[in-house]
């Protein structure tokens, strides 16, 4: 009986495998888990089970910490990559979008909501509201350019990088560091439970509601029908070039919702610096989660996973102490090696 079942339940794992990606990036996950706690162990001396259960608790918790923003901004590239496209400007529109932010709620002279008599909560609250918008407006402008421009994803993006983050560094050049309020560096380090814990929880939020409106919405059915065939979608009646449009001003509205909570964690925003190989990290997390390139096929969700499926392999190499050159280096191979193993175009 047991060498009869034997072939059926290979051949099931191997469905799972190949057509789930949930069960392939989870147990990637978990490979990476298990092997993250034997360096753990290999590299600590612990004197309790505790001391090891709080040590590897508080690795989890920083990686998810430390790579909520880029998750955040992994959600909307799933749907970017969703419809075929991709956006390699994420990085600098975080950088834009921060900018702004950080000099509306300014509290130093040359704030500019505090030379309105505005400070405080109503400040914050403003400043996050504005900065949401032009990210929106941001990401919609690129889609007006894919669409109506009829210029590939790529150029788009790879012009609006190199403009966004130009124009940041050009307008902050000579300004003094933005003032942050306590109050706004509250909305990413506020202590809960003994963690600082929120930027994971606006990440999961965000996830969840995403994934909902993906699958349980119009706008997210036409996601994946424009990602399957364009053509094919036109011809139903669907506006493809409004679908578009929509997903690039709403991975925007995550972006810029992303610079809040860097912002917020940070204390500033660095315009040469920050954000760099975002736009990479996040493609990554996308294509280890599953998603195709080509579009129409993938999960919310399952780029959550992908995300802390890069974020565990980054922990990996600085618990064995792999030179800091060498790291992108494995990270590479590792992801190539992941989406060849799920093999998700293998039809």
């Amino acid at each position: 009986m047991q060498a009869t079942n034997a072939p059926r339940i290979r051949g099931r794992l191997r469905r799972l495998w190949r057509e789930n990606p949930y069960f392939s990036t989870g147990m990637a996950l978990a490979l990476l888990l298990i092997v993250m706690t034997g360096v753990l162990v290999w590299k600590n001396d612990f004197d309790s089970f505790a001391a090891f259960g709080r040590s590897w608790v508080s690795n989890c918790v920083n990686i998810c910490r430390n790579n909520a923003v880029v998750g955040i901004i992994a959600l909307g590239m799933t749907l970017v990559i969703l419809t075929g496209g991709i956006d390699l400007a994420v990085g600098s529109t975080m950088v834009g979008m921060g900018t702004i932010l950080l000099v509306l709620m300014d509290t130093g002279k040359a704030g500019v909501l505090g030379a309105l008599g505005i400070a405080g909560i109503p400040a914050i609250l403003i400043a996050c509201a504005a900065c949401m918008a032009c990210g929106a407006g941001a990401g919609a402008l690129i889609g007006v350019g894919v669409t109506k421009g009829r210029i590939p994803p790529f150029i788009v993006t790879l012009g609006a990088m190199n403009i966004i983050r130009s124009l940041a560094q050009h307008f902050m050049q000579g300004r003094a560091a933005p003032a942050v309020p306590d109050a706004f560096k509250l909305l990413s380090n506020q202590v809960v439970l003994g963690q600082r814990i929120l930027p994971v929880v606006y990440w999961l939020v965000l996830a969840l509601l995403l994934h909902w409106v993906s699958r349980n919405t119009a706008f997210g059915r036409h996601v994946y029908a424009v990602g399957s065939n364009a053509r094919t979608t036109r011809l139903s009646g669907i506006n493809v070039d409004r679908v578009l449009v929509k997903v690039y001003a709403l991975e925007g509205l995550l972006i810029g919702i992303a610079a809040i909570v860097e912002s917020a964690r940070m204390g500033s925003m660095n315009t040469a610096n920050a954000g760099q190989g975002y736009e990479l990290d996040a493609i990554a997390a996308v294509v280890v989660g599953g998603t195709r390139m080509s579009g129409g096929r993938g999960s919310i969700l399952s780029t959550v996973i992908g995300m802390l499926i890069i974020g565990v392999m980054n922990t990996l190499l600085n618990l064995l102490g792999v030179p800091p050159f060498l790291r992108a280096a494995f990270k590479g191979a590792i992801i190539i090696l992941a989406v060849l193993l799920q093999r998700k175009d293998a039809e």
